[in-house]
């Protein structure tokens, strides 16, 4: 069922890249976490604001979803990591990949809390967003909001807690939440290479004024 999620999402995505290809903004997510957390629930939430609470694919999915953000057509790609274990930490070609990260933990499981901050070690200024799932199973809760809020303090970054199981607008504002900041890191990178440029073209007019001596008479 999830494959065929897959092939529709991607073809259905791929008509509206084709109709507005030149004036989609791309950005990569990779959607991380410890096993059974949620990553795949909250995922197929934000595609299609359905709930599935059960998957068996043993492998990292990818899909392609197109949405408006702040009036911006957005085309998402989005990998949802797929850990066989507590100690099966993304690899670097994933991080590489992504220009931002979703950090997902369940309220109620405290080794899946302290798998994110392990794989945070490992991101440098890549963006994150933090999102403590299965907010709807208090009960069960092992991870208070304060931990969460603080963690994201820490990280800088924005935090929620959801319930991928009832909830579809707070899920949507995660990933576009980190879709911001994405794009706020783009353009910060190039207004920084801007002024870069303009402060080399502005020594070479210093230098060209500087030959004019030349022109000067001798004495």
């Amino acid at each position: 069922m999830l494959q065929e999620l897959q092939r529709g999402m991607t073809s259905n995505t791929i008509r509206g890249i084709r109709r507005k290809k030149s004036t989609l903004t791309e950005v990569k997510v990779a959607v991380i976490g410890a096993p059974g957390v949620g990553k795949s629930a909250l995922t197929v939430r934000f595609l299609t604001k359905r709930y599935i609470g059960e998957y068996d694919h043993q492998a990292d999915m990818r899909y392609k979803h197109e949405v408006l953000v702040d009036g911006e057509p957005i085309l998402f790609e989005i990998l949802d990591s797929c850990p066989k274990t507590e100690d099966d930490i993304p690899s670097n070609e994933i991080l590489n990949w992504a220009d931002g990260c979703l950090l997902v933990y369940a309220i109620t499981d405290r080794i899946s809390f302290n798998y994110v901050r392990k794989v945070k070690e490992l991101l440098c200024d890549i963006p994150v967003a933090l999102v403590g799932n299965k907010g709807d199973m208090v009960h069960l809760r092992q991870v208070s909001t304060d931990e969460g809020e603080i963690l994201a303090k820490d990280y800088e970054c924005w935090f929620s807690e959801v319930a991928a199981a009832e909830q579809v607008s707070q899920i949507a504002e995660a990933f576009n939440e980190l879709c911001r900041e994405i794009l706020s890191v783009r353009r910060r990178n190039k207004q920084s290479l801007l002024d870069r440029m303009l402060g080399g073209k502005s020594s070479v007019k210093v230098y060209a004024r500087g030959k004019s001596d030349s022109a000067l008479p001798k004495e």
